[in-house]
């Protein structure tokens, strides 16, 4: 089985590889910025899994002819079974909302980079006519809040585009997993756990998100209660809405 993970380093894939090759023999492609610490996380894996192949590639993540490029790359060595694009960063949203280059780089980081990304591989899985791409969203893509209304408008850009591109390949063997996690445990959440929040494990998340892409699953909240939270907060007229503090 061959898996390329987008953003490999980030605690939730990191926790989706090694539940992979818990599971036997894979092919792991790392796509990672930080090549130093990709490598680490490369020779771990291998000590978990000797017989598994765990191959490192770095690039602009937000370059258009590079990503294409590497996509195209991987995808001469022999068909892709799946790929996760698990990158992203939670701001402080008054930063934001302070600094325009920084909003900015919030949305392409977020947004425009995934949106790349899954175009690149859905190009190679299109003409193979199978496989599994899947992106982390976040619950607080569903609606708009104040708290992290940019992150939140980035995660939202990231559904839609999940939605359509699920459309693209109706009645395919190619299938798009949107996975959306409630706020979870990682150094990228370290503020919000340090405010007190009740905050889902990361091996839960990544279970749930290697669950889902082995089912094929179009969108998966994780945990699942939090399903019904969104309902909840997508259907709440706005006039309580808009007094609400969140």
């Amino acid at each position: 089985m061959r898996i390329v993970v987008v953003g490999a380093t980030s605690a939730i894939a990191e926790h989706c590889c090694r539940l992979w090759v818990q599971q036997g023999a894979v092919d792991l492609t790392l796509v990672v910025r930080d090549i130093a610490k990709g490598e680490r996380m490369a020779a771990d894996l291998r000590v978990r899994s000797p017989q598994s192949s765990v191959a490192l590639a770095t690039v602009d993540f937000m370059a258009p002819a590079e990503i294409a490029a590497l996509a195209a790359s991987i995808a001469s060595g022999g068909p892709i079974n799946a790929v996760l694009i698990a990158h992203g960063v939670l701001p402080v949203q008054q930063q934001c909302q302070d600094d325009l280059a920084f909003c900015r780089e919030i949305m392409e980081v977020n947004a425009l980079s995934p949106v790349l990304f899954a175009e690149a591989f859905a190009a190679t899985l299109g003409r193979a006519g199978r496989g599994t791409i899947a992106i982390i969203g976040s619950v607080a893509g569903d609606r708009g809040r104040k708290a992290n209304y940019v992150y939140g408008a980035s995660k939202g850009l990231v559904a839609r585009y999940a939605e359509g591109m699920e459309h693209r390949f109706a009645g395919t063997d190619v299938r798009i997993v949107l996975i959306k996690p409630g706020p979870t445990d990682t150094p990228m959440a370290a503020r919000l756990k340090a405010q007190g929040r009740r905050l889902a494990t990361v091996e839960e998340v990544a279970q749930a998100t290697v669950d889902a892409m082995a089912k094929g699953r179009p969108v998966v909240y994780t945990p699942a209660r939090w399903r019904l939270i969104m309902l909840i907060v997508q259907h709440l007229p706005r006039f309580i809405f808009n007094r609400l503090q969140i």
